[in-house]
């Protein structure tokens, strides 16, 4: 995972284009009870190899099929899951692209989509689960880290995962 470190200049935030091509690159073949168990646990050894202070969140067709939450996390961290994942279940698309297409036309999610905030959050580290030929069944959600390292830390679980 990327970090910044005092005096260096921050991270570029990926453009729309990176962050769609991100998403038609991460599709599954199935996405299966075992396969949320498997994604998971990676994400939690990732988490704490890194001593990341985050929440992890798999939901498919409504059912949460993995949760765990790693010390440092917070209740807060559940609720912010709990946003970013009805984004994605929403515009089918990541959290952080839904809020980066809001931001390139010069706006912002909060002020633009009509939604609630306290329901909808269009920051990153919400991912769609998406299969071959089916389309978006759930999401993978991280919190904890500020929104673009979520994002990452996400992404770079899938391509492990996927071995993409």
């Amino acid at each position: 995972m990327p970090r910044t470190t005092p005096g260096s200049a921050p991270e570029p935030a990926p453009s729309v284009a990176e962050l769609e091509a991100q998403e038609r690159a991460l599709v599954f073949r199935r996405f299966t009870h075992d396969d949320a168990w498997a994604l998971g646990s990676l994400l939690v050894g990732l988490a704490r190899a890194r001593q990341a202070p985050v929440a992890i969140d798999i939901h498919r067709a409504g059912q949460q099929l993995f949760h765990a939450a790693l010390p440092g996390s917070t209740p807060d961290n559940d609720a912010w899951i709990a946003r970013k994942r009805r984004v994605v279940e929403r515009y089918g698309a990541s959290s952080y692209l839904v809020g980066t297409r809001f931001r390139a036309k010069g706006t912002t999610f909060e002020d633009s989509s009509r939604l609630d905030p306290d329901t909808y959050a269009a920051h990153g580290g919400s991912f769609p689960i998406r299969v071959e030929d089916v389309g978006v069944v759930g999401a993978v959600t991280v919190s904890g880290l500020p929104q673009l390292q979520d994002h990452r830390f996400v992404v770079a679980a899938l391509e492990q995962f996927l071995k993409v």
